[in-house]
C-alpha cells in the first residue's frame, strides 16, 4: 500500500460489502473513499444485479450506474446460500473490519452467518445491517425500497403541488442514499468504540427511518399541537417570497427571502422600494403571500435567468438557478471546486462521477477505481488471502461456489 494511502483516515479497515443495490453499498464506498479496503463479495451467476442497472456501457455488466457506486471496490464471486460459500465468508470475517449487508431480516440467519454466528468468529467485527424497516417491528419482513421509504418516512407526502398527485422527492434513490451515509456514520461511531473497548457491535438502518429523520420540526409539532404539514408546491407557509420562479429564456431560479432583511434585498433588486414599504414585514406577505408571488413572478419572467441572477447576486439576495444537469456540467464553481472527476476506465474510456465528500484538509479521500469486473480479486483473495490452491478454486467454481 502506497504511503499517501496509509495515511487515510480509514486506512487498515477491511470491508466486505456483501449488499446489492444501492444503500448499505453507499456506505461501504464511502469508507472506500477515505482508505479502507472494500471487497465487493457477488453471487457468481451475474453479481449484483445494479451492475445492468441505468445505462449500459460497452460491458454488459458494468453500467454506469454501476460504476459511479462500486468505486474503489474489488470484486470476488461467492455463493453465500451454498455451504461451501458459507464457510468461505466465515474464514473472511475473520480478517474483516466490517461487513455490509442489505438482505431481508433473517436471511443470513437462514445461511448460517448471521450475527450470533459472525461475532463469535470476530468479537471485534462491525455488521452494518440495512434493510426497509430495520431488524424488528412488525413490518421487519416487508420488502423495502427507496421509493417505499420516501413514502413510510412521511417524505412523499410533502411532495409535489397542494391537492394532486404525490411526486418522488426527486427522481434518485434519496432514501437509499441518505440511509448509506447514516451507515456510514453508524459504522464510524461503532469502529471508534471498538478501539476502546475492543468489542464489536450491530448498526441497524432502515430506509424509512433514515426519510423520518430529516422531516424538520413535523414530529414535536404534531404530537404537541396536531398540526399536519402539507404538501406546499414550490414555497413554504413559513416564508414568502420563497420558492421557484421563471424566468424570460424559460429556466428556473430559486429565492430564499426568510427574514424582512432579505426581502429588503430582493426588493432593491427589483428596483421597487414601494414593495418594500407595502410588504416589509414577514407577517404583511404570508397575508398577501399571492400578490407578493404575483409581482416577484412578474419581475423574474420580465428577464433571462443570468440577468435575474446578476440582480440578485449584487443586492445579496439568496438566490440560484434550478440546475439540470446540464447546467451542472457548465457552472464554474463546480469547475473550480473539483465536483466532477474523470475517470478512466480500461475497455470502457473516460466516465466522469460526481468527486468525494466531505472534502477533508488533511486527508482526502479519492476515486482510485469504478465499479469493477466481477470477480477480479478472486485470485488475489482466494488464492492469497485464504491460500486456496488452484485445484481448490477450480472445484469451487465447477460446483458454482465461487
Amino acid at each position: 500500500m502506497a504511503d499517501e494511502d496509509q495515511l487515510k483516515p480509514m486506512a487498515g479497515v477491511r470491508v466486505l460489502d456483501i449488499a446489492t443495490f444501492i444503500a448499505a453499498p453507499h456506505a461501504a464506498s464511502i469508507l472506500g473513499e477515505f482508505g479502507a479496503e472494500v471487497i465487493k463479495i457477488e453471487n457468481p451467476k451475474g453479481g449484483d444485479p445494479w451492475r445492468r442497472f441505468g445505462t449500459a456501457t460497452e460491458e454488459s455488466d458494468r453500467s454506469l450506474a454501476w460504476l459511479t457506486e462500486a468505486r474503489n471496490k474489488r470484486s470476488i464471486t461467492l455463493n453465500l446460500r451454498a455451504p461451501e460459500g458459507a464457510e468461505l465468508f466465515k474464514r473472511l470475517v475473520k480478517d474483516a473490519d466490517v461487513v455490509c449487508e442489505n438482505f431481508r431480516p433473517g436471511t443470513l440467519e437462514k445461511w448460517g452467518i448471521g450475527w450470533d454466528v459472525l461475532r463469535e468468529i470476530n468479537p471485534g467485527l462491525i455488521l452494518l445491517r440495512v434493510s426497509g424497516y430495520g431488524q424488528d417491528g412488525p413490518y421487519k419482513d416487508r420488502p423495502g425500497f427507496a421509493r417505499i421509504g420516501h413514502a413510510v418516512g412521511g417524505l412523499t407526502h410533502l411532495s409535489g403541488l397542494p391537492g394532486e398527485v404525490p411526486v418522488t422527492p426527486g427522481s434518485t434513490s434519496l432514501g437509499d442514499y441518505i440511509t448509506g451515509m447514516y451507515g456510514a456514520i453508524g459504522v464510524l461511531m461503532a469502529l471508534r468504540h471498538r478501539d476502546a473497548t475492543g468489542t464489536g457491535q450491530m448498526v441497524d438502518m432502515a430506509l424509512y427511518a433514515s426519510v423520518f429523520r430529516v422531516l424538520d420540526e413535523m414530529v414535536p409539532r404534531y404530537a404537541r399541537t396536531g398540526h399536519v404539514r402539507e404538501p406546499e408546491g414550490t414555497g413554504t407557509v413559513n416564508a414568502c417570497p420563497h420558492g421557484h420562479f421563471p424566468c424570460a429564456d424559460g429556466k428556473f431560479m430559486a429565492l430564499a427571502c426568510t427574514t424582512d432583511k432579505m426581502f429588503e434585498r430582493l426588493c432593491a433588486a427589483m428596483d421597487r422600494p414601494d414593495m418594500w414599504e407595502a410588504y416589509g414585514d414577514q407577517a404583511k406577505r404570508l397575508a398577501t403571500r399571492d400578490t407578493v408571488i404575483e409581482e416577484v413572478t412578474a419581475w423574474t419572467s420580465s428577464m433571462p435567468r443570468d440577468d435575474v441572477m446578476a440582480r440578485c447576486i449584487d443586492n445579496d439576495v439568496p438566490s440560484g438557478p434550478v440546475n439540470s444537469v446540464a447546467d451542472i456540467f457548465d457552472d464554474p464553481h463546480f469547475k473550480a471546486r473539483g465536483d466532477m472527476v474523470a475517470v478512466d476506465v480500461p475497455g470502457i474510456g473516460e466516465v466522469v462521477v460526481p468527486a468525494v465528500y466531505p472534502r477533508l484538509s488533511e486527508t482526502p479521500g479519492e476515486v482510485a477505481t469504478l465499479g469493477p469486473a466481477l470477480g477480479d480479486a478472486n485470485d488475489d483473495i482466494y488464492g492469497g488471502q485464504l491460500d486456496l490452491s488452484d485445484d481448490e478454486r477450480a472445484a469451487l467454481k465447477d460446483k458454482g461456489v465461487i
